[in-house]
């Protein structure tokens, strides 16, 4: 590209009148003190019309385009549109990940609905493809590497054709999974991890309540918690019974008949991962020096005062170290992600309705591209 803009540059540099820098603002000018030194023209707005004319289609022919959901204003499912945009480009920590898979996460609803307004935006923070390029700094991939990967709450961008992470938010695929089971880890699973692990310091023999345990972030946590040793009792309704079985929960309850505080006490740990009301009623079956995490909002400081308990809510981030770590589980047979439907990118407004139900059975992933053979 810097050689195609060096000879558009050139070709107006050789018009009698003359350039100033800022008339070419859209490429650096750094290296080109000759432009840098030449006096203002009183013609400098023509002359600035000519060379973005000239600059720009050959700055774009250098960065071909890839599909996306793109985002341009905040709304319903209707404002995710499939189209065409600007193929990102990783800077020295970074790698390009060509996409096979990105999961949909109820933040990607919260996050389309307004709770961001950086515009356009390409949501998604799940993904699972190959490395196509690495930055100058890389040094734990190379190209062609099967990674997943937690992209940050920034800059997003998973639901494209490529994306661009830094190399500590990814980490080589499990071998044992394909890529769309691959995209439903990075979040949930890290999410469930710091949770459980890094804020309750879960260890073998405690008891876990798990709230929510047939979802994305509960399904994990359930797993992640069996993994440690724990006991873990968890909710959820009563089509989703079997799959907490089947997670090998100790003590299942379906909340639409049973009131878990009936039949609950002493748990050391509470895992709050929906919303409603919940967590209003689950400080009591704490035992005295236990703890609540939320991943839905913070507990009350008064009533973990009340019953002699700490609290926290939690707002995740990336980790590679943690996917490392799932990884390992994943190929031992530890964990298995669950995912409910797989759909093409192009039905992601159809994802987004079933993720916006509040009552998806594991995670929805979208298929991006199929592995080039």
């Amino acid at each position: 590209m810097v050689g195609a803009i060096h000879q558009a540059v050139w070709a107006i540099e050789s018009i009698p009148l003359l350039l100033n820098s800022e008339a070419l603002d859209v490429v650096e000018m750094t290296n080109w003190p000759t432009l840098n030194s030449m006096p203002r023209s009183p013609s400098i707005n023509s002359l600035r019309f000519i060379a973005w004319i000239a600059v720009l289609p050959l700055a774009a022919a250098a960065q071909p385009p890839m599909k996306a959901i793109v985002v341009h204003s905040s709304g319903g499912p209707e404002v995710l549109k499939y189209e065409d945009a600007p193929r990102p480009q990783p800077k020295d920590d970074e790698v390009l990940i060509r996409v096979m898979a990105a999961a949909v996460n109820p933040v990607d609803v919260f996050i389309r609905e307004g709770r961001i307004t950086r515009f356009p935006l390409i949501p998604g923070m799940d993904v699972a493809g190959v490395v196509e390029q690495t930055g100058s700094k890389v040094t734990k991939f190379k190209r062609g590497d099967a990674v997943y990967a937690y992209l940050s709450f920034e800059k997003q961008g998973g639901y494209a054709e490529f994306a661009v992470t830094k190399q500590d938010h990814a980490a080589l695929k499990p071998t044992s999974i394909d890529f769309e089971h691959a995209a439903a880890v990075p979040l949930a699973a890290t999410t469930a991890w710091q949770a459980l692990i890094d804020k309750a310091g879960l260890s073998a023999g405690q008891t876990v309540l798990i709230h929510g345990g047939s979802g994305g972030v509960g399904s994990f946590a359930v797993q992640i918690a069996k993994a440690r040793g724990a006991k873990v009792i968890a909710t959820a309704s009563t089509a989703n019974q079997d799959l907490l079985k089947q997670l090998g929960v100790d003590q299942p309850i379906d909340y639409t008949t049973t009131k878990f505080e009936d039949v609950v006490k002493d748990v050391d740990i509470v895992l709050n991962a929906v919303r409603g009301d919940t967590l209003a009623r689950s400080y009591g079956v704490v035992k005295k020096g236990g703890i609540i995490v939320s991943i839905t909002g913070p507990p009350d400081p008064a009533q973990l005062e009340k019953y002699g308990i700490s609290g926290t809510g939690l707002s995740a981030y990336p980790d590679a170290k943690i996917l490392e770590e799932m990884a390992k589980l994943i190929d031992a047979g530890k964990i298995t992600p669950i995912v409910s439907a797989v759909m093409p990118l192009v039905e992601v407004a159809k994802a987004h309705q079933q993720i916006a139900s509040h009552h998806t059975r594991g995670k929805v992933v979208l298929k991006v591209a199929e592995l080039p053979k």
